[in-house]
C-alpha cells in the first residue's frame, strides 16, 4: 500500500472530524459511509460492514482515525480485504500484545480489562469454586490467565443466563491441555447459544489468553446479562415510558440501549433538570446528568445528593459522582476516566446496571393498564432463533425478532449464510437507503426480495409475502424463520456429506441408530418424535457414541421418570453436545417436550460434529 501524502491526509482528517463531533478520535460504524462519501467514494453498506469486522478488534461499533485511512486506501485500491496487521495503533490507553502470526500485533483496551475484571470478582463473589481465580487483578494480563482454563467462562456465562451450562460438564480438577480445550469448546458452543457471535474465535485462542478475542467475547456474555431483565416481563413499569400516542409495541420496538436512553431521560424529567441524553459518550461526560439520575434514584436514606455538581473540574466531579454511586453499591465498569474521556460502552454497561438495581419506575395512581404480559413476552422458540441469529453475526444486532426483521436485511444476511452468493447485493436497499423518504417502501422491497430467494431455495411460503415480514406477522414470520434455521443447518451438513443428496430427516435418524449399533448402545429412534427422547437417554448416547467415553453415567438418570430428572438429564445432555464441539441451539425443555424441530436440529448438529470429526 503506497504512502499518503500529507496534504491528502489532512484532507481525510477534516472530513473525518466534521462527524467525530466530541473530537475523542472515533466515528461510529454508520457514519463512516458518510465520512466516505465526503471523500468521493460510494460504498455500500454491507461493505462496510465487512471492513468494520476486520478492523474494529474489540467491536465496540467505533473506528480510529488511522483505522479509517486504511480503509480509505483500501477502497481506494480497490481491495475487498483487510489485513489485521494493516490496523495501526489504537488511541491512548491501548495495549499491544504480540500475536502468533508473523509477528501481528493486536491491542486491547485497558479500561476495558480492569472493568470487566471488577464485574467478575463481583459476579463470582460468594461461588465457593470461583474463590481460587479471585480476586483477580485490574491491572495487566491477570484477568486472560485467570480466564485460561475456562471455568471462570463457563460460570460467568451462567451468570448472565443462568442454567446455559450444566456445572456438571465442566472439567474442574485434572486439567490437562485436552481438558482445558474441552472447557472452552464447552464454553464458545454455549455462548454462541445465548447469541454471542463467536465466528473468528477458538477454544485455542482463549486457552493462549488473546486479549483481544476474549476481551470481545468477555463483553457479549456481560451485556447479555446486563439486558436480560430490560423488558416487561421483568420491569412492567417501563408502560410509564411511553410517549403520547404510542403502543406496547412500539415499547417493545426499542433496543436496551434505546430503552435506558429513555429511562435515564424519563428521571431526568422527573427531576425537573432542563437537560436529556441522546448517547452514553459526549452527554454524560461532564457528570452532571449522571449526578441529578442518581440521585432521583437512589432510596431515600442512601445518603445520595447532587453535591459533585458544586465540583468545576469534570474530572474530579466524576470522581464524586462516583463517589455517589458507591453509597448505593453501583459503582460499576467505569472509572472517572471513562466517563471524561466518553467511553460508550463501559457507560453503558454502567448505565444498564443502575437500572437493573434502582429501575425507580412507579405505576401511575390509576394503575398500569390490563394486559397479558404473555403477549408481549419472548417464547422460548422466539429467543432461540433470535440467538441463533446473533451468533452468526448478523447485522444490526436483533433484539426483537419481528421488528428488527422487518426491514429484510437480516434474513437476506441468512439467506446469503445458506447460500453463500444467492443474494445479489446491488439489488438491496441499505441502511442509508431505507433513512431516506420512501423508506418503509424500500424496506418491503428487501422483504419481497427476501421471500423471492426463498422461494429458489424451495422453502414452503405458501400464503406468505414480504408484507407479513414487514408488517411483523408472528406466525408468519416464524415460519420463514424457522426454515431458515433448518436449511442452514442442513447447509452445514451439506458440505461435510459424501453424497450430492440433500439431506433429509430420515437420512439422520437412520445414521443416529447406526452410530447406536456400532457403538453398542441400547437406544434407538423411529423419528424426532420418538418418545423416548423425553429421558435425554437418546441424546446423551449419541454423545458418547461420537466421543468414546466423553459420558459419566454415573450421573445420569437411566430410569428418569419424574420431571426433575427429566430436566437433569436434558441439561447434560445438551451441555455434553456442546462440549464435544457440537452447535446445539435448542433447550433442554425441548428434548423433555419432545419438540420435532429443535430435536432435529439437535441430532443434525451431533451429525455435522461427527462427520467433520471423521
Amino acid at each position: 500500500m503506497s504512502a499518503m501524502s500529507e496534504e491528502r491526509k489532512a484532507e481525510i482528517r477534516a472530513q473525518f472530524d466534521q462527524f467525530d463531533e466530541d473530537k475523542n478520535g472515533h466515528i461510529t460504524a454508520k457514519e463512516i459511509g458518510n465520512v466516505m462519501k465526503g471523500l468521493g467514494e460510494s460504498v455500500p453498506q454491507y461493505k462496510i460492514r465487512d471492513m468494520i469486522k476486520e478492523v474494529d478488534l474489540d467491536e465496540n461499533g467505533t473506528v480510529e482515525f488511522e483505522e479509517f485511512v486504511i480503509m480509505f486506501q483500501k477502497i481506494q485500491g480497490g481491495k475487498k480485504k483487510f489485513a489485521l496487521a494493516d490496523t495501526s495503533e489504537k488511541a491512548k490507553k491501548l495495549v499491544k500484545v504480540e500475536g502468533t502470526v508473523e509477528g501481528v500485533q493486536h491491542s486491547f483496551s485497558e479500561e476495558e480489562t480492569a472493568a470487566f475484571a471488577d464485574w467478575i470478582n463481583f459476579q463470582l463473589e460468594e461461588d465457593p469454586e470461583a474463590q481460587k481465580y479471585l480476586p483477580i487483578s485490574e491491572e495487566g494480563l491477570d484477568l486472560f490467565k485467570k480466564v485460561g482454563d475456562g471455568i471462570v467462562l463457563c460460570k460467568l456465562i451462567n451468570t448472565s443466563v443462568p442454567n446455559t451450562i450444566d456445572e456438571r460438564t465442566i472439567n474442574k480438577e485434572k486439567l490437562s491441555v485436552y481438558r482445558v480445550h474441552e472447557n472452552h469448546t464447552l464454553a464458545l458452543n454455549s455462548a454462541s447459544a445465548i447469541g454471542c457471535n463467536i465466528v473468528n474465535i477458538g477454544a485455542d485462542d482463549l486457552v493462549q489468553g488473546r486479549p483481544h478475542l476474549a476481551l470481545g467475547l468477555l463483553w457479549q456474555v456481560i451485556r447479555i446479562g446486563l439486558f436480560a431483565k430490560i423488558n416487561l416481563q421483568n420491569c412492567p413499569e417501563l408502560y410509564v415510558l411511553l410517549k403520547e400516542g404510542e403502543t406496547l409495541a412500539d415499547l417493545l420496538a426499542l433496543s436496551p440501549e434505546e430503552i435506558l436512553l429513555r429511562w435515564f431521560n424519563y428521571h431526568l424529567e422527573s427531576a425537573g433538570h432542563p437537560r436529556r441524553v441522546a448517547n452514553f459518550s459526549k452527554d454524560i461526560m461532564d457528570s452532571e446528568n449522571y449526578t441529578v439520575l442518581l440521585s432521583q434514584i437512589a432510596p431515600e436514606g442512601s445518603g445520595v445528593d447532587r453535591s459533585p455538581l458544586q465540583e468545576h473540574d469534570v474530572e474530579k466531579r466524576a470522581v464524586a459522582m462516583l463517589g455517589q454511586a458507591d453509597k448505593i453499591k453501583c459503582k460499576k465498569f467505569v472509572r472517572a476516566k471513562d466517563v471524561v474521556k466518553g467511553n460508550s460502552r463501559l457507560n453503558m454497561a454502567f448505565v444498564a446496571n443502575l437500572f437493573n438495581n434502582y429501575p425507580a419506575l412507579k405505576a401511575p395512581e390509576e394503575g398500569l393498564p390490563d394486559f397479558d404480559l404473555g403477549d408481549f413476552g419472548e417464547t422460548r422458540e422466539e429467543r432461540t432463533f433470535r440467538n441463533w441469529m446473533n451468533s452468526l453475526g448478523v447485522n444490526p444486532f436483533v433484539n426483537n425478532l419481528y421488528s428488527d426483521l422487518c426491514d429484510g436485511l437480516v434474513l437476506l444476511q441468512l439467506l446469503d449464510k445458506v447460500k453463500p452468493g444467492i443474494v445479489d447485493w446491488g439489488k438491496v436497499n441499505d441502511g442509508d437507503s431505507l433513512k431516506k423518504m420512501g423508506g418503509n417502501m424500500k424496506k418491503l422491497e428487501n422483504c419481497n426480495y427476501a421471500v423471492e430467494l426463498a422461494h429458489k431455495l424451495r422453502f414452503s411460503l405458501v400464503g406468505i409475502g414480504g408484507r407479513d415480514i414487514n408488517d411483523g406477522n408472528r406466525t408468519l414470520t416464524l415460519a420463514v424463520v424457522w426454515q431458515l434455521m433448518r436449511a442452514y443447518t442442513l447447509a452445514v451438513l451439506q458440505k461435510l456429506s459424501d453424497s450430492d443428496k440433500p439431506v433429509t430427516d430420515a437420512d439422520i435418524v437412520a445414521w443416529a441408530n447406526d452410530m447406536y449399533l456400532s457403538a453398542k448402545k441400547d437406544s434407538k429412534v423411529a423419528s424426532f418424535r420418538d418418545p423416548s427422547i423425553a429421558t435425554s437417554l437418546p441424546v446423551i448416547d449419541l454423545v458418547d457414541a461420537i466421543r468414546a467415553g466423553a459420558v459419566n453415567y454415573d450421573i445420569v438418570h437411566a430410569e428418569a421418570t419424574s420431571e426433575e430428572d427429566l430436566m437433569a438429564n436434558a441439561k447434560y445432555a445438551i451441555s455434553m453436545s456442546r462440549k464435544i464441539g457440537a452447535r446445539v441451539y435448542a433447550l433442554p425443555e425441548d428434548l423433555v417436550e419432545v419438540k420435532q424441530k429443535m430435536v432435529m436440529t439437535v441430532y443434525a448438529c451431533l451429525m455435522t460434529k461427527a462427520q467433520g470429526k471423521k
